[in-house]
């Protein structure tokens, strides 16, 4: 027998990934291994989804990880795990309805009410966060049929009632447990809770009522957003097995990496070298902002790591549109190859500089004399 997979390589996550981390993976693993949506072989995607419900089911209890963080497998001997092997999809769907309910994916008539819910990922750069976005997506989800509808039956004809739920989608079935015998309402085995049956499939869809398609959709990003942040776009997922609800689209932000700026928060980070004469005397100097190079004036006297801060241009705050700031870091350059006239000048001041020493110079020196008893 095959051993198992360690369960964070299963939902790809991180071993410190936290609560909400887990449940996306969880959740987008699903629905791409769902019998519905898994274009391989459908065996194998029942045998992978059933893989990531277990390692959810772990990961997503915290006793359960803990253990299984300090002894592995093993750990989780007589933890009372669900044997899903044995279960079938609308079982796994009740167990996590807290998961499948918002993505139209839960048990019951729930299912069949509202399609599931996808995600996508936009990468804008700091100068679209700056002024906001309207990126155009390009996806693939399961959408209405045409020819038929969304019925699944041939033009000029109509489903029958399922005769095993009497049209209601649902069954229930009796338990045996521990504690006695329970019932369980599940979805109708034979008609996958439509309470329907299609006699006289529509040969566009083969009778399911829903195709894949090609979908493009623009939509608008506002400034000032966050790298992860998530956007709900409604009704624009995957279409139900039956009705007109569709589920959502939800839209995960990235923010790539600028050349030259950073971002903290709402403000923008940016080094700028500038030469020992202009740290000395004072002068302007080019930074780089997101409107393009911009001279800022370097005060005489500048240290090496000082900050000057550039007022209002940062990014806008998504709460109330408030530019942040920009802090240009100042670091000064030490030329490696320098003229014989300016090795002369450089001498010149360094003569200057031991005859006429400054306050900041003379009190470390003084210092220095009072440490190793040294005259003068």
């Amino acid at each position: 027998m095959a051993s198992k997979r360690d369960y964070y390589e299963v939902l790809s996550v991180e071993r410190t990934a936290g609560g909400d981390d887990v449940k996306r993976a969880y959740r987008r693993l699903a629905l791409k291994y769902h019998p519905d949506n898994y274009k391989g072989d459908k065996a194998e995607g029942e045998g992978l989804f059933k893989e990531v419900s277990e390692a959810y089911e772990v990961l997503s209890d915290p006793t359960k990880r803990q253990q299984y963080d300090k002894f592995g497998h093993d750990g989780l001997k007589g933890a009372g795990l669900h044997d899903f092997s044995s279960m079938g999809f609308g079982d796994i769907f009740s167990m996590f309805e807290d998961i499948f309910s918002g993505m139209g994916m839960g048990g019951g008539q729930r299912r069949t009410d509202r399609g599931y819910d996808l995600e996508a990922e936009v990468a804008l750069t700091l100068e679209e966060v700056a002024t906001g976005a309207d990126p155009t997506l390009e996806y693939e989800r399961v959408d209405f049929c045409e020819t038929c509808s969304g019925s699944g039956s041939e033009p000029g004809h109509e489903p029958d009632r399922c005769d095993t739920c009497g049209g209601y989608g649902q069954v229930q079935q009796q338990v045996q447990s521990f504690f006695g015998v329970s019932v369980r309402v599940q979805p109708c085995g034979r008609c996958k809770g439509t309470g329907k049956i299609v006699t006289h499939p529509c040969k566009k869809c083969d009778g399911s009522g829903r195709v894949r398609k090609k979908r493009t959709l623009t939509v608008h990003v506002p400034p000032g957003v966050r790298d992860g942040q998530a956007m709900r776009v409604r009704g624009e997922g995957e279409a139900a097995q039956t009705g007109t609800a569709r589920g959502d689209l939800h839209i995960y932000i990235r923010i790539k990496e600028h050349a030259m700026l950073t971002r903290r928060n709402d403000d923008l980070i940016c080094q700028v070298p500038i030469a020992f004469s202009v740290a000395a005397l004072g002068g302007a100097v080019q930074v780089p902002t997101l409107a393009g190079p911009e001279d800022v004036d370097v005060p005489p006297g500048t240290q090496n790591g000082d900050v000057i801060t550039i007022k209002d241009r940062g990014l806008p705050s998504p709460r109330n549109g408030r530019k942040g700031n920009q802090h240009v870091l100042v670091y000064v350059e030490v030329p490696k190859k320098l003229t014989d006239t300016q090795k002369d000048l450089l001498r010149q001041l360094a003569e200057t500089e031991e005859a006429d020493v400054s306050p900041q110079r003379k009190s470390f020196l003084d210092k220095l004399k009072d440490t190793f008893g040294l005259g003068d």
